[in-house]
């Protein structure tokens, strides 16, 4: 009978944590670290430094333990800074008696990983269709082709399917994304890699890829003898039209190409000159970590770990007289959530059995830099890392009816997640916009490649009191408005009711699964 009680009263406790997790406070967290005085979060700025000051500092007010460097709530690491001086850099081709130049940042966008002052080349280019090498699905678009010291001109996403089997269906799987499609090209010897951009196959359109890929690149430093690219760069569909145009074809005639069973790579009969020159500089980031140590003296070495990127893009090329990109939806937000978790887990009178980690990160903007680093780094180890629940972007429209878990269902967990919905009144849904790729494009994914089971918890698309097509509404306007750009700023009518919720939802799931007796299956990707 003791024991009984002692369920009721734990379960009772928790209870009232978990509805002493609010709005407000979210909000402030999200108010300040949005606020111009943080300059947009940049990665070695000021305002990124305050931005981790601030997180390091909330973390010690809640009894969060450091988990750092030395006894600090810093993991640092170093990165290499580079930044495209943009009035010098220059991209033409050339074939068949014409010659196209293309304009930096309206036409044309990118850098070099080499890691150099200055990369200039000049090669044959070669159409590598959506750039994949993927034997899994009987497909391979670099075959019996060599690219050695040759540009590539590729498509990002995937051939079109409907087929679960094939790509994943409508969904985007790791090879869609421009990340892949770079690194694919580098281990192939290519010089350059140029992505014809179209916005149905990148997901938004060319000013998300203009004020992404116009500020310094944060770069993990290269290992002697590692490959990498003089260019890594993006063109618009205009700028497409007119390089493809050289050997007579169009970006509609290439992209059907890129699509078809059986296509292979072909020569475009011209030649891409570019220089690049660039500014380099070494950059201290670092990482925020806090922890707060489960009950249970055989399992406080494992731990769930939550996580969020506070980085965002810091000050960059107006729009409308505005340069600073302070990212509030992205990630602010997420960075909110995860400070009131920390407080209501911390404020917990008999603590879950396994650890909690708080994380927060740096670099997500630019690969995803401080979760890999995270990923080799970890506070406990990733084989002892029950879950990974990342939070990043959140809409401030209210409640939603259903949440989007892309990737929980790959997880020994997901009979667990699915009843801790039910108990919020959560459907879980399908992801909306699947061919986004969300999976791959956020923070969980790289504690999912050192096998970690990890997703981001994602508001749904059916909110409550609102018609039926809102979410679909408000996604387009955040996406084509504001997402990447200055605008993305805080504002005192946003409803942070579904934040709160959903931060309720993430805490009691972590609860559940640092008390389980066993320690959640590892993953394979």
């Amino acid at each position: 009978m003791k024991n009984v009680w002692l369920i009721l009263i734990a379960a009772t406790a928790l209870q009232a944590q978990v509805q002493d997790i609010t709005s407000d406070r979210i909000r402030a967290h999200t108010r300040f670290l949005a606020s111009d005085h943080m300059e947009g979060r940049g990665v070695g700025a000021r305002g990124g430094d305050l931005a981790t000051e601030y997180l390091a500092t909330q973390l010690a007010l809640i009894g969060a333990k450091p988990a750092g460097d030395n006894g600090t709530y810093y993991q640092n690491l170093t990165l290499v800074g580079s930044q495209t001086k943009g009035s010098e850099a220059r991209l033409s081709a050339s074939g068949g008696g014409k010659n196209v130049e293309f304009q930096w940042a309206a036409e044309f966008i990118g850098g070099s990983g080499r890691q150099q002052p200055l990369s200039d080349f000049e090669a044959d280019a070669i159409f590598v269709g959506h750039g994949i090498s993927a034997p899994e699905f009987g497909w391979e678009d670099y075959k019996d082709v060599d690219v050695r010291g040759k540009v590539v001109v590729l498509f990002t996403n995937e051939p079109p399917s409907a087929d679960a089997a094939f790509f994943g269906g409508r969904a985007l799987t790791y090879y869609g994304r421009w990340s892949y499609k770079y690194e694919e090209a580098a281990r192939r010897g290519a010089v350059a890699c140029v992505i014809v951009h179209t916005t149905p196959t990148a997901g938004y359109g060319w000013e998300v890829v203009r004020s992404s890929w116009g500020n310094e690149d944060p770069q993990v430093k290269l290992v002697a003898g590692e490959p990498a690219l003089a260019l890594a760069g993006w063109i618009t569909a205009e700028a497409g039209e007119r390089l493809f145009g050289v050997s007579g074809k169009s970006v509609a005639e290439m992209l059907k190409l890129a699509g078809t069973r059986g296509f292979r790579a072909m020569p475009l009969n011209l030649r891409i000159k570019a220089r690049i020159p660039a500014t380099l500089r070494e950059i201290k980031s670092r990482n925020v970590v806090g922890i707060v140590p489960g009950s249970d003296p055989q399992r406080q070495g494992e731990a769930i770990l939550y996580s969020a990127h506070w980085d965002h893009l810091g000050i960059g090329d107006p729009v409308k007289g505005d340069n600073i990109y302070n990212g509030a939806v992205d990630n602010a937000t997420g960075c909110a959530m995860i400070l009131e978790i920390a407080r209501a887990w911390s404020a917990l009178d008999h603590k879950p059995r396994r650890s909690a980690v708080f994380a927060f990160v740096t670099a997500e903007e630019a690969g995803l830099r401080g979760s890999e680093f995270y990923g080799r780094n970890p506070v406990i180890p990733a084989a002892k890392t029950a879950l990974n629940l990342n939070f990043d972007a959140y809409e401030p429209f209210g409640l939603t009816k259903d949440l989007v878990l892309t990737g929980a269902e790959r997880t020994s967990v997901w009979q667990t997640v699915q009843d801790v919905a039910k108990r919020f009144r959560y459907e879980i849904k399908p992801d909306p916009r699947p061919e986004q790729g969300s999976y791959f494009r956020s923070d969980h994914f790289s504690l999912a490649r050192v096998g970690v089971p990890a997703f981001s918890i994602n508001s749904g698309n059916e909110f409550w009191g609102k018609p039926a097509d809102f979410g679909d509404k408000a996604f387009a306007e955040f996406n084509e408005q504001h997402y990447h750009q200055p605008s993305d700023e805080y504002r005192d009518d946003w409803d942070f009711a579904g934040m709160q919720q959903i931060s309720r939802f993430g805490f009691a799931l972590g609860v559940e699964v640092a008390n389980q007796e066993k320690l959640p299956e590892r993953i394979k990707l």
